[in-house]
């Protein structure tokens, strides 16, 4: 009974990490969807990608989830004529970062939901555990 529980309880561990390390890039994205480039003309901030892979975790026998890659986004940078920007060209526009603030916090939520889910399932493995050492206490 113990082992199926630590397979579940494994198997959550990496799903935790991932939409960690998710979480990890979309505040990053957030915290970066202004900022222009150091000098003028220069490319912003790109927004950032988190790719998944399922992976054969040999230990418990099962797919578990990790990440592949932190890419970057190649959706072309908005543009705003500010002549006054320290980063405008010589036309006066600025380049701005290919972040979209309801993308990011889509993917925020997407992910704080499966951050939550797998913590459930880690709460659960955990109680079952212990109830099956109160049984064996009797």
């Amino acid at each position: 009974m113990i082992d199926p529980l630590r397979t579940a309880a494994r198997l959550a561990s990496a799903g935790l990490e991932a939409q960690s390390l998710r979480m990890r890039v979309v505040s990053e994205n957030l915290a970066n969807a202004q900022s222009t480039g150091e000098a003028p003309g220069a490319d912003p901030y790109a927004r950032k990608t988190v790719t998944f892979r399922a992976e054969m975790d040999r230990a418990v026998g099962a797919a578990s989830v990790r990440v592949r890659e932190i890419g970057t986004d190649t959706a072309p940078f908005r543009t705003e004529h500010d002549p006054s920007n320290p980063a405008a060209d010589p036309n006066g526009n600025v380049k701005l970062p290919n972040v979209n603030m309801l993308v990011e916090m889509a993917d925020m939520r997407e992910a704080s939901r499966s951050y939550e889910a797998n913590l459930q399932v880690i709460k659960q493995a955990r109680a079952m555990v212990a109830s099956v050492i109160d049984l064996l206490r009797t």
